[in-house]
């Protein structure tokens, strides 16, 4: 892939907003694709190579969780969600079904420019850089940093770019305990500021597939007050 041209759907029913983010991002050598709603979006997906998206979440047509959800069972693209200061309950909906970050708007260029570079160096590192070691093992989950699967049990399980990282950072040091910021920065590659409650939207779902009993929990501890870690049975 020559230089910077990773391609990146812009979706958004506000097309001053649409037309912005073209300046800054074509500016910064990617390819934008845009789209007005949610339905746009996901027929742009099915029909291009897509690197990632930055997606408004209230849109006529589709919304963008509806469109989320969609997204998810064609691709594990990074999804950057565009909200509104007053939709926490979406934002937290949206991580829920799948969303790897938010931006609140009225966004900053820079922040937006930095959020995407940190999504996309995280994605394209998919079998990139140096491994320590392509198997990871506690308990029934194992983690294979070649091919990227994780088995429960045998089991293939299913997980999000950013779920995975976090499996595996916690995976990397079993019984060490990572506090949310902790593990915001590791992941993300960013400074962390208000994300608990991403982490913490982050582990739920994590939970919910790696343990048989997500309320109590056999691999993915929580310790109060201090953040979580991984502990092998």
């Amino acid at each position: 892939m020559r230089g910077n041209m990773y391609s990146i759907l812009v979706c958004d029913d506000e097309k001053d907003i649409v037309s912005a983010l073209r300046i800054y991002l074509t500016a910064d050598g990617y390819q934008v694709y845009t789209a007005y709603n949610g339905k746009e979006a996901v027929e742009i997906l099915k029909q291009e190579e897509i690197h990632l998206v930055l997606m408004d979440i209230m849109m006529p047509e589709m919304n963008g969780i509806t469109a989320m959800v969609k997204i998810r069972e064609l691709s594990n693209v990074p999804v950057i969600l565009l909200t509104a200061k007053s939709e926490d309950t979406d934002k937290v909906l949206g991580l829920t079904v799948g969303a790897d970050d938010y931006v609140t708007k009225p966004f900053n260029p820079v922040e937006v420019q930095a959020r995407v570079k940190s999504q996309l160096r995280r994605y394209m590192q998919l079998g990139g850089g140096a491994v320590k070691s392509d198997t990871l093992v506690i308990g029934g989950i194992e983690l294979n940093d070649r091919t990227k699967e994780v088995t429960l049990d045998g089991e293939k399980v299913s997980l999000t770019r950013t779920e995975y990282d976090i499996l595996k950072l916690l995976m990397e040091h079993p019984g060490k305990v990572f506090s949310p910021n902790q593990i915001y920065e590791l992941v993300w590659n960013d400074s962390p500021y208000g994300t608990e409650n991403t982490v913490a939207v982050h582990i739920r779902h994590l939970r919910e597939k790696i343990e048989y009993n997500p309320a109590e929990p056999r691999y993915l501890k929580v310790v109060w007050g201090r953040g979580y870690k991984m502990e092998g049975k």
